[in-house]
Formats: C-alpha cells, structure tokens, sequence
C-alpha cells in the first residue's frame, strides 16, 4: 500500500466522524434509537443487509467457499431458507412489534409475560450479541494485521474508537446513513476481487479446470447433518429458517431497524427487499471465493502465505498481492466499513436494550436528557466490551463464519420460540416460557459441550422445539390465565406464497449450478 491507499482510508474515516457529528442532535429515546420512525425504508434495507453481510463474509465466506476442506458453494444453501423466515416474520411477528411502538423488542416480552422474561432473554442477547460482534471485530483485524502491517492491538483500536465516536453521538440516523455507504462498498469491493481473479487466472474456463466437482456443489440432498459438518439441504433449510427468523426479528441488532420504519407497509417492503437481494449478493462473494481460492492452488507461492489452518487470510492476501494501489485502499475501507456496520450496529442495539433495563430496575422512568446520556454511556461500555473480547475471538470453528453462526445457533432457536409463543397464544403463562427458554438453552449447550456430531444447524430446531414443548407442556396444566394481548397480522396469503416460490426457485437454481458453471 501507499500514500493512495492511506489518504483514501483517512478520508473515510473522517468522514464517518463527521457524519456523526452532523446527526448528534437527538431529543429523545425514539430519536436516538429509532431516527424518530422517519427513514425511508430503502436505506433500512441497505443497513440491514450491511450489517449481516459484514466483514465476515466479505473475508470468511469467500475463504469457505475457495479453500476450506469440505466448503464450497454449499454455503448458498444458508439462503435458500430466508425467504420462507421473512414470511413467518411478517405475517404477525414484526407487524405487532411495530404496533407496540417498543425502543427494545423485549419490552414485548414484558407487556405479555413478565419482567423476568424481558431480562432473562435480554441477557441472552447481550451476550451472544457481544461475543459474535468481538469474532468480526477480529476478522477484519486479520486483514489489517496483513495489508497496513499494524498490529492487533492497533487495528482494533482504529475501527473501535472512530465507530464509537460516531455512532454514540450520531444514534441510529448516523447508524443507518453510515451502513447505506458501507453496503455499497462492500458490493463494489466484491465485485472488483471477482473481477480481478479472473482477469488472474485466465477466466472462467481456467478456474473449473482445477475445481473439484465437489466444490461447485451447491446443495447436497443426501446429507442430514447427524454425523458432523456435512452441510445438507434438510438442516440448512430448517435451521436456517429459524436461524434467520430469530436474528432479523427478535435480535435487537436486526429488529431495531424494522421498528424504525414508519409504517408495517414501508416495514413489509423491506424485508421482502432483503429476502430478494441477499441471494445475488452472497452468490458474488462466494464466485469471488471459487475463483480466487482457484488462482490459490495454482499459485504455489501465493498458497505458501496463507496458514494451513486458517483460511481466512485468502481475501486479505489477495488484495494485497494483486490489487493495484488506491483499489487497494478502497478495499480496506469496504471491509473497514463492513466491520464498523456490525460493531455500530451492535453498540446501538446493546445500548438500547441496556438502558430500557436499567429503566425497569429503577422503576422509574428517566428524563429525556438523562435518558440519551445513559444511552451513550451504554454504547461507549459496550464497544470496550466487545472490543476487548474480540482479543480472544477464535479456535471455534474452522472459520469464522461458521464461528459466528454457531455461536447464534445455541440461542437463537429458544429465543424464536419464546416470541412465537408470545405472539401467536394467549394461555402460555410466564413460568412455562421461562422454563422452555432455558431448557431449549441447556439442550443447545449440552449437544455443543459433550462433543455430538449432530450438525450445529440443528441446534436452532432443537432448541426451538425443547422451549416449545416444555413451555406449551407446563402451560396446559397450569391453571387457565389467558392474556387479552392481540397480535396484528401484515402479510396476505398471495405475499407468503410469493416468498415461498421464490425460495423453490432459489433451490433450483442451486441444483442447476454445477451444470451451469461447467458450461460457460
């Protein structure tokens, strides 16, 4: 890298906190956390989508896809269960949620269980939040380590305390704002590492002729996920489904943004946005990933730098190797900027949920003052936290990808399940619900501790299916103390057909992918 490189990477980080600076004038919780309701779901969508697709994959999917033994185009099969999420997220889940009117989507949870219950899968968030958020924060200081020559320490340093200042002082409208320029970054920078590759190794028909058949496999029908990491259509498809139905509507990280929509129609355009783009986006990364895990193999000295055991230093490596100076600094600051999507985000959502529950401890209700100053005390605790265990991120799974999703695949399942039961049944009861997130919890923690080959993607429906047959169990011989909490519906029949049609498409075209690919 040089003087180029620098100076583009300096402009947008200054630009970052002067974005913040701008958009520091907030008046109260729903300015702070929710942009007052006022943003037009485009940008929501843009921010959603950047914050997910982060730094992780930008380095780590391509890495699955190119180089990591057992990996290869199998990871779009992920994808293929998030449109039928975003119809059981739509259909009463997030419309209802919206109606509410909640800074935090666990006061839902209060309103129709009790505080224990709030709490209770509060902390369940802000730790697993807190700890995928530290694995990304330590993605990108592997490509920082490996193109600027910093050290750990340094790089997270420089993404921490810049993506701190902005987001604390700019709330979520600097959040949001600040994601829209990083998605599109992120889009460009996949696109050149795609472009580049190619150009590298001589095309398309150079990068088939030393990929195994294996790799290009997109879907494996066969595999059922009970003995280990084979990555079959079954567990990724239902897991999956609860995986993504859990994240984007009951993380807070996720659901903050629909909650910032100003209406459950601006709300439903977004999320069918996301359940439409995500899939080619994810399909440019992962070609960017057979490609240049392509170019890997037959480069001997190429493959001599990345560790044996860690693939996820192809991406860093290849940008530094074959990316000419300025592109070069563009693409650090696409996956700086993937990164600090994630961590703001993170921070903001954490923040959010922290100060509702310091609100409900104290029982009494702050000052709007009292309120944002907490707020931004929150985050700036938060990132220190998250920064500070991104220094011991690692050794969870081969990459960090997979890391991050298994980690959310021990909570997401109960927590899906404790809001369904919330929305979709008026004589659960309090005790039941508490009972069954906690089991669903011990039963995740249990497959993953005592080393069972049952796939990871699994644990989101054992999880799901434990909190709900223990808390529907304990509920029917509980004595009757039905709510009079109603939930609002926002999606038609004729839309969640469509969301299911699109992911039978989805499914076909990752069948029809080897033949394609091995044709042009």
């Amino acid at each position: 890298m040089n003087t180029l490189d620098y100076i583009i990477i300096g402009s947008y980080l200054t630009g970052l906190l002067l974005l913040g600076f701008v958009l520091r004038h907030q008046h109260n919780r729903q300015d702070y956390f929710l942009a007052g309701r006022k943003l037009a779901w485009p940008a929501l969508t843009l921010s959603v989508m950047a914050t997910q697709l982060s730094a992780v994959s930008f380095i780590s999917a391509p890495a699955f896809v190119g180089l990591r033994e057992g990996g290869g185009l199998i990871w779009l099969s992920y994808e293929l269960a998030l449109p039928i999420a975003v119809a059981l997220m739509l259909w009463k889940l997030l419309p209802t949620l919206h109606r509410l009117g909640v800074v935090s989507v666990y006061d839902f949870l209060e309103q129709r269980f009790s505080r224990f219950t709030r709490l209770l899968i509060s902390a369940v968030f802000q730790l697993s939040r807190s700890f995928a958020t530290a694995i990304m924060i330590y993605a990108v200081s592997i490509l920082l380590q490996s193109t600027l020559g910093i050290g750990q320490y340094l790089s997270l340093a420089a993404i921490g305390l810049i993506t701190l200042v902005y987001s604390a002082m700019g709330g979520m409208k600097a959040v949001v704002y600040g994601d829209v320029i990083q998605m599109l970054l992120i889009i460009i920078g996949a696109t050149v590492c795609l472009w580049v590759g190619l150009d590298a190794i001589g095309g398309w028909h150079a990068v088939t002729l030393v990929t195994s058949t294996e790799r290009l496999q997109a879907v494996d029908v066969a595999a059922l996920g009970l003995h280990g990491n084979d990555f079959g259509l079954l567990p990724m498809l239902f897991g999956g489904m609860i995986l993504y139905a859990s994240y984007y509507g009951c993380d807070q990280s996720e659901a903050q943004r629909a909650l910032s929509n100003s209406s459950v129609g601006d709300l439903r355009k977004m999320m069918f946005a996301i359940a439409l783009l995500r899939f080619p986006i994810v399909i440019i990364y992962c070609l960017s990933g057979l490609v240049i895990g392509a170019l890997v193999v037959t480069n001997s000295e190429l493959r001599q730098r990345i560790p044996l055991d860690n693939p996820d230093w192809m991406m860093p490596i290849f940008i530094t190797e074959y990316l000419p100076n300025g592109v070069q600094g563009l693409l650090v600051v696409a996956i700086m900027a993937a990164a600090m999507s994630s961590l703001s985000s993170a921070i903001n959502s954490l923040a959010a949920v922290t100060t509702e529950d310091i609100q409900r401890v104290r029982k009494q209700k702050l000052s709007d003052c009292a309120y944002l100053r907490s707020a931004r005390i929150a985050g700036v605790v938060w990132g220190i936290v998250t920064l500070t265990l991104s220094l011991y991120a690692g050794n969870i799974a081969p990459t960090i990808i997979e890391a991050i999703n298994k980690i959310g695949s021990v909570f997401y399942g109960p927590v899906l399940a404790t809001f369904l039961l919330g929305v979709h049944t008026t004589r659960t009861t309090a005790f039941a619900v508490n009972a069954g997130l906690l089991m669903g919890v011990a039963v995740n923690l249990y497959f993953w501790l005592s080393g069972s080959e049952l796939f990871w993607f699994w644990w989101n429906v054992t999880g799901f299916l434990t909190c709900i047959s223990v808390a529907v169990s304990i509920s029917y011989f509980a004595s009757r103390n039905n709510t009079m909490f109603t939930a609002t519906r926002g999606l038609s029949g004729l839309e969640g057909m469509s969301l299911v049609s699109w992911t039978g498409i989805l499914i076909a075209l990752c069948l029809s992918l080897p033949a394609l690919l091995t044709w042009f």
